[in-house]
């Protein structure tokens, strides 16, 4: 499963900080329809992102109904992000 979105980075304090793209609600109902066939657990979905020039592996974080895209240091760094930045995100789940 293949989708491209924009959105905004926020930050996450707590014991470590954290940063995350949260995915729109209409992005986040189409992975829920196929979780179940890719979560390896704990309600994770394993994903391939491509922010700016930059492809990454991860896994979405289920969030109050909805899924957080972690972007790790080595994506935000080179390409300046700070919390509040909007951003475009293509995703592939990995089935």
């Amino acid at each position: 499963m293949d989708m491209v979105f924009t959105g905004r980075v926020i930050e996450w304090r707590g014991p470590s900080p954290y940063w995350f793209v949260p995915l729109p609600p209409e992005r986040a109902d189409e992975v829920r329809d196929v979780a179940a066939a890719a979560t390896y657990g704990w309600g994770v979905v394993p994903v391939e992102a491509r922010i700016g020039g930059t492809v990454f592996t991860t896994s979405l974080f289920p969030k109050d109904g909805g899924y957080l895209l972690p972007v790790k240091s080595a994506v935000r760094r080179p390409q300046g992000l700070v919390a509040g930045d909007a951003v475009s995100v293509e995703l592939t789940v990995r089935l």
